[in-house]
């Protein structure tokens, strides 16, 4: 899982590993203060190492939250600007054709005022 994390980190072009940096560094420090903790405390490497795994995939879920986070912005981002596209061009649409029937109207109107005044 953290090697598919990482490779989504570096094959991703729109974010920038910088932007991952502290929460990164929060998730070694997380990893290493967890080991001097228990080995401080209960002197058992395997207690250790199992609490270091386990803050090293808390860390990495964080991480892989604000990944999906990320993404999910961008895409609201790309609906907001095709919905303001989709607007302005109906909105351009209805102008034009409020246009044509108001010249259209005129039309009508002028024809039966010829037809009146003959």
């Amino acid at each position: 899982m953290l090697v598919r994390l990482i490779s989504v980190l570096s094959s991703s072009k729109s974010m920038e590993i910088h932007e991952y940096l502290p929460d990164i560094l929060l998730t070694a420090i997380m990893v290493v203060s967890t080991l001097v903790l228990i080995l401080r405390f209960w002197q058992d490497l395997t207690i250790a190492v199992a609490a270091a795994l386990m803050m090293l995939s808390i860390g990495g879920l964080f991480l892989s939250l604000e990944v999906k986070m990320r993404r999910l912005e961008q895409s609201v981002i790309t609906r907001e600007r095709m919905l303001r596209s989709n607007l302005e061009e109906i909105s351009t649409r209805m102008v034009n054709k409020y246009d044509m029937a108001i010249s259209h109207l005129d039309e009508l109107v002028a024809e039966l005022s010829k037809r009146a005044y003959k």
